[in-house]
Parts: structure tokens; C-alpha cells; sequence
């Protein structure tokens, strides 16, 4: 990361506030690659019964059974969309990873409060069915299906990886995920307005939609990462799921330090000049593809 983006990064603090997530969005769309024209793209997909189960699919060339990339949009479980218009997010993931030679896929879930726990590893849940149904139109392989959920989208994803009653036909039906700032762990979060919005205020709906112990659990190949300036909950939460995945296993887990970076930055980063996270997420893929 250039000294000047990461000052200015650093600049707008850590707070999830109107202002630093504009100023984010604005300086992050200054050096967003433009679309790439070769880029095909077919948007709104339903793959649920709700009017945000949609999905847009991103491709390049004549892909044959490739990796497929899913980024799932954060927003505090109550706002957030795969594409907007007039911004280049996150149209911008999709294009990425088709570049790589892969299929990209933005989806919308269901949003609190009209939808709350367990909404969104459901929504995860009718998405990988769909994809494994209908990705191979596209030219992707319905083996292996990585999904890459920032925030809300990380819990989302962490959510569906760890619980299996969520399945579709009793298995995860994924290769791999990426989480990109999560909530692990609700019982250790102090409240606030987005996650009682979702989860609500009783104790065990929080104990129900605990994530780590699945996380630790799972067979499915996993990659973390927090930012340098992510807020304190999100900090803590990456270290209190470092301290349960070595007490469990006596290792480090795949926790990656973006340096520079904040709670927006990472994804709105891809296919920029600036995207420590597309390194990560190539040699996951790369490890963890299986042709």
C-alpha cells in the first residue's frame, strides 16, 4: 500500500461512521480499475424465494469447469447490496475475479430486521444449492465454489460453514471460504444497533448462532483476515478466535494482518493497485482448487 492511501486511510479512523464509510467508499473508488469491457456480466439471478435472493455472475472468455469466487456483501446484517449505481462496488469483486480466469459471482441476502437469525447461513444455503445446479452454464465448476464474505457477509458465511443443519443435502458443498472481518462469536460482542437488529437481545438465539466451535470443527479449508484499522469489536474478535483455534489445535490459525487497510477497504480494493487481499485470495484458491 502506497504511504499516501494508507494515511489517508489511517485519517478517516477507525468508527464505523457516515463519514469515514463515505470517505472510504470515495477514496477507494478514485483508484478502482474501470470494468473491464470483456467482462461479460448477467445480473439477477434468483437463486431464493425473496425478492434479494439474486445473484449476478461475472465471466471472461470461454471458461471450462473454473474456480468459482462468491463475495457476500457486509452492511451491519440491515443494509448493503452486490452492485450500486454509479459506484464501481461491488461490481468490482466480480470483474477481479473473472480476470483471474475464474467466475465471480455478488449475491444479496435477506437484511434485518424484517429478516433476522438464522436468514442469512439460510440465504448461504439456497445460494450454494443454486450455484451447484447452474454454475457449469456459466463454466464453472460446481466443485469448487469459495465463498468470500466481508463483515455481516463474513458471519453470514461463517455461519453456514459451521452449523450443519444448514447443508444443502447434509454437506457444505464449497471448497473453501474467506473471511474478511467477522463476528465469530455474538455472546462476546457488546451490543449494538445492527447486531440486535439481526440476532435480537435474547441470550440464547447468541449462544445458538456462536460460529467458532463449527469453525473449528470443519473439514472446509479456511482463510481470516482482520485490518489494521477494523474497529475494536472486529479486532477482538479475530484475537479471540486466534486464542480458540490454538488452544484447540496448538497452531496459529490462517489469520492474515492487512496492513494499512480498515473495515471497508479490503474488498473495494480488488482489482485496484491497493489489494493486499486479491494476493491471499489467489494462492487460497490456488492451494485449495481442486482440478
Amino acid at each position: 500500500m502506497t504511504p499516501e492511501i494508507r494515511e489517508k486511510l489511517e485519517a478517516l479512523g477507525a468508527e464505523l461512521s457516515p463519514s469515514m464509510m463515505q470517505g472510504t467508499k470515495e477514496l477507494m473508488a478514485s483508484i478502482a480499475a474501470p470494468p473491464d469491457a470483456a467482462v461479460r456480466v448477467t445480473r439477477d439471478h434468483r437463486y431464493g424465494p425473496d425478492e434479494r435472493n439474486r445473484l449476478d455472475i461475472f465471466s471472461k472468455g470461454t471458461p471450462q469447469n473454473v474456480p468459482v469466487l462468491v463475495y457476500v456483501h457486509g452492511g451491519g446484517f440491515t443494509m448493503g447490496d452486490k452492485t450500486s449505481p454509479g459506484s464501481p462496488f461491488y461490481d468490482n469483486v466480480g470483474q477481479w475475479a473473472a480476470q483471474q480466469g475464474w467466475i465471480g459471482v455478488t449475491l444479496t441476502y435477506r437484511l434485518a430486521p424484517s429478516s433476522r437469525w438464522p436468514s442469512g447461513p439460510q440465504d448461504m444455503a439456497l445460494a450454494v444449492r443454486w450455484l451447484r445446479e447452474h454454475v457449469q452454464e456459466h463454466g464453472g465448476d460446481p466443485q469448487r465454489i469459495f465463498l468470500l464474505g466481508q463483515s455481516a457477509g463474513a458471519a453470514h458465511v461463517g455461519a453456514y460453514v459451521a452449523h450443519e443443519r444448514f447443508h444443502p443435502e447434509g454437506e457444505v458443498g464449497i471448497a473453501g471460504a474467506v473471511l474478511v472481518s467477522g463476528i465469530f462469536d455474538p455472546t462476546t460482542q457488546p451490543p449494538n444497533p445492527f447486531s440486535t437488529a439481526y440476532y435480537g437481545e435474547d441470550r440464547a438465539t447468541l449462544v445458538e448462532a456462536r460460529n467458532t466451535g463449527g469453525l473449528l470443527a470443519t473439514q472446509i479449508p479456511l482463510l481470516f483476515t482482520v485490518s489494521e484499522f477494523d474497529p475494536r469489536d472486529f479486532q477482538d474478535q479475530a484475537a479471540l478466535l486466534a486464542q480458540a483455534w490454538h488452544q484447540a489445535k496448538r497452531r496459529f490459525p490462517p489469520l492474515k494482518f492487512l496492513a494499512g487497510h480498515n473495515h471497508l477497504s479490503p474488498a473495494q480494493s480488488l482489482g485496484s493497485g491497493e489489494d493486499q487481499l486479491a494476493r491471499r485470495i489467489m494462492d487460497f484458491v490456488a492451494v485449495f482448487s481442486r482440478s
